[in-house]
């Protein structure tokens, strides 16, 4: 091999090769490069998905199990509201008139998440959700030349959405999510931090849902387009079928490891760590007032 062409690669070589030999063992096995490509650019990742698809989820994966830190649209104008910034009094009364925050608003709320970021390595999720939105970011990007680099699209079959949201539970103050299939909250209709009651959202039914899906649709095919050059469509029925899949684009993209293999890249499980998901971290429920106008999905 010529160790030149690949850098400070082959720094981590061994873990890498470790990881392809774990994979193999699997289900969702992956081929590793020699040489990762962008293995030397940082992640800069958007995750798209419909309501219910589990991007909340993923992202909480990603972040736990990889150096990369998790902007959510949702809780950091959730954040910016409770702690009346600037931008968090702009927003309020914007919503305590009834109307959607708007485009440029947003984007000074994830710019400013951008710039307190202490990680390189970062993925966005909830924003940006329609076209216009799209272009917004790219060009804010684009000025500190740190264009977005990967682009995962989570594909779940409707059927399995429309039961994942009739089992749902919001705590509406956090945007903590509960599923009584798969995540329920440890005291029944109560959140497990702060103990105050769940809340069933009136447009978690199926007809009012699949109207929802219908106008996502709608809304992320130009989404879709737009990012092409740098967009992977992931299908599976569940999160543990999806990951290993994000998993794969992070190691064989960005020769990333998982925090598991870098404390330990030799003494790897032969059956993998079931992957739980924390009950203190808030999962964002798609509110209408986090969404900008024709983006109410």
């Amino acid at each position: 091999m010529q160790t030149a062409t690949c850098g400070p690669y082959f720094r981590r070589l061994n873990g890498i090769l470790n990881l392809s030999r774990y994979l193999h063992t699997q289900k969702h096995a992956v081929h590793v490069a020699e040489c990762p490509r962008n293995a030397a650019q940082p992640l800069r990742l958007l995750l798209i998905g419909s309501p219910g698809s589990g991007k909340g989820t993923q992202s909480e994966r990603i972040q736990s199990n990889f150096s990369v830190a998790h902007i959510s649209s949702g809780d950091s104008l959730r954040k910016n509201i409770a702690q009346k910034t600037e931008v968090g009094l702009a927003a309020a009364s914007t919503m305590s008139n009834g109307k959607l925050v708007s485009d440029d608003l947003m984007t000074v709320v994830i710019k400013n998440e951008l710039d307190q970021i202490n990680s390189e390595n970062w993925l966005l999720d909830g924003f940006p959700r329609t076209i216009d939105q799209a272009h917004i970011l790219d060009q804010m990007l684009n000025k500190s030349f740190q264009p977005l680099n990967l682009v995962i699209n989570l594909s779940v079959p409707e059927e399995v959405i429309l039961g994942r949201i009739m089992d749902r539970w919001v705590h509406i103050p956090s945007g903590r999510v509960y599923n009584l299939s798969y995540n329920p909250p440890r005291v029944a209709g109560r959140d497990d931090v702060t103990g105050e009651p769940l809340t069933k959202r009136a447009d978690d039914n199926p007809d009012t849902f699949k109207v929802r899906l219908e106008n996502h649709r709608s809304l992320t095919k130009p989404l879709l387009d737009h990012y092409k050059d740098i967009l992977v469509t992931l299908h599976g029925n569940t999160s543990d079928e999806i990951y290993p899949q994000i998993e794969r684009e992070l190691v064989n993209r960005f020769g990333m490891l998982p925090h598991r293999l870098e404390r330990n890249p030799s003494g790897i499980r032969s059956t993998p760590r079931k992957f739980r998901k924390s009950r203190a971290a808030p999962q964002v429920p798609e509110e209408p007032h986090f969404m900008t106008a024709g983006a109410n999905v």
